[in-house]
């Protein structure tokens, strides 16, 4: 059993102020999306409307978190606790006792998110470690302290850093680098590879830099950086590919790719195993991302010719909002309709939009996710990224044969 200590936070305000790239920055007012947990009745719900824009009013009493852990081990011993949050965890005030707390000197300790920007000095991660600290994420960005104090604002980048080669040591330790071509890709990157390596970090995640709506900006924020044209999807492909055959790192990116797993969508590399699908046995049109159209065309042109594949021009599935549906030219879209699972718009919007050409669809979600990106697949194997696969495709399939025409 694994649990999540949310300590709340906000982005900006709870981390040090805002880094150039970040994702939030700009963000004002947002009306509700609309989600798979909204009321049939009503568009909007604590999810669509706060959480989707981590709005949390600002970081939770320690002993608030503790009473929900509590509540969620209803008097077990989990086997790891991670701790996360809208903010830097290294801003938290109260990590150290919060740590100690949860931890009781028996149970692993995972910090979810922090860029060091909040630590005041090399013995904070230190003074985790002995708490109980066995597992970072850490945003580096770049092992270069000037790069780090321009564009995430670190006023003591070399203390950070230092927390980090300290948590590389005794912890397992993923870093995180947002990709800005021109600034922390190249030479710079190699270098951050190299020093992560010496350090002793387990593994880096590239993430490719969003600057406009269709590579997910949805909150009303692009461009975050004005005059900067983020990676192409192919460009970034290849620079994670790259990196991972120089480097002894294990190398992951999102949105992708794996270069080890083959994720996303593992299974469109593994014919063998596509074939131990269920039989598929009605139609439908499956509405996906613009990254994930080629795979799961390939994936389901093996099944047969009874689902048609559409892509929007949206990078990620789970940021489709009804703009996205909208914009859909119809000619293609089937009586039966598959949608993302965490697609963020109401039933009788998408209802609506997927009908302008007056014909009734049936419009249902599939599961939450059919495959996983670096994010996850980092610390996976091959064979558990397929056999995920293999359980969503599993359902997503049972689900157009019963709603299927």
């Amino acid at each position: 059993m694994e649990i999540l200590a949310d300590v709340g936070g906000r982005p900006g305000l709870d981390c040090k102020g805002f880094c150039s790239y970040c994702y939030f920055k700009g963000v004002k007012s947002v009306p509700p999306f609309g989600c798979k947990f909204c009321m049939p009745f009503q568009k909007g719900c604590d999810y669509c409307s706060r959480a989707i824009v981590e709005g949390y009013p600002g970081f939770k009493p320690m002993d608030a978190v503790v009473f929900e852990v509590a509540g969620k081990c209803m008097g077990c011993i989990p086997d790891k606790v991670t701790i996360s949050g809208g903010g830097d965890l290294s801003c938290y005030p109260d990590l150290l006792p919060l740590t100690k707390t949860l931890s009781q000197g028996m149970v692993p300790i995972a910090l979810g998110y922090t860029s060091g920007k909040g630590f005041k000095r090399a013995d904070d991660a230190a003074d985790l470690v002995e708490a109980g600290v066995t597992e970072v994420s850490f945003t580096v960005f770049s092992t270069n302290p000037d790069l780090r104090r321009k564009y995430m604002g670190d006023k003591n980048a070399e203390i950070a850093l230092e927390c980090l080669k300290i948590f590389c040591r005794s912890c397992e330790v993923y870093c995180a680098v947002v990709l800005i071509p021109g600034v922390n890709d190249g030479a710079e990157l190699e270098k951050t590879c190299s020093d992560l390596e010496d350090m002793g970090a387990k593994g880096l995640i590239l993430m490719r830099f969003a600057n406009a709506r269709e590579q997910g900006l949805i909150l009303g924020n692009a461009p975050i950086i004005p005059g900067i044209t983020p990676h192409s999807v192919e460009e970034f492909q290849n620079v994670v590919t790259e990196t991972a055959a120089r480097h002894r790192l294990r190398v992951t990116g999102t949105p992708l790719w794996d270069p080890i797993t083959g994720a996303p969508f593992a299974l469109a590399r593994h014919p063998e195993k596509i074939a131990s699908l269920p039989l598929l046995r009605r139609s439908a049109t499956v509405i996906t991302s613009s990254i994930a159209l080629p795979l799961l065309t390939t994936i389901f042109k093996q099944t047969g010719k009874k689902v048609n594949v559409v892509g929007v021009n949206k990078d990620v599935g789970c940021l489709i909002t009804i703009v996205d549906f909208m914009n859909l030219d119809l000619k293609e879209v089937k009586d039966t309709v598959i949608i993302p699972g965490r697609t963020l718009a109401h039933e009788k919007e998408i209802k609506k939009a997927l009908g302008r050409d007056g014909r009734d669809r049936i419009v249902a979600r599939g599961p939450d996710r059919l495959t996983v990106d670096g994010e996850m697949s980092i610390s996976m194997t091959e064979e558990e990224v397929l056999d995920l696969e293999i359980e969503a495709f599993g359902e997503l399939i049972e689900a157009i044969n019963a709603l299927g025409v």
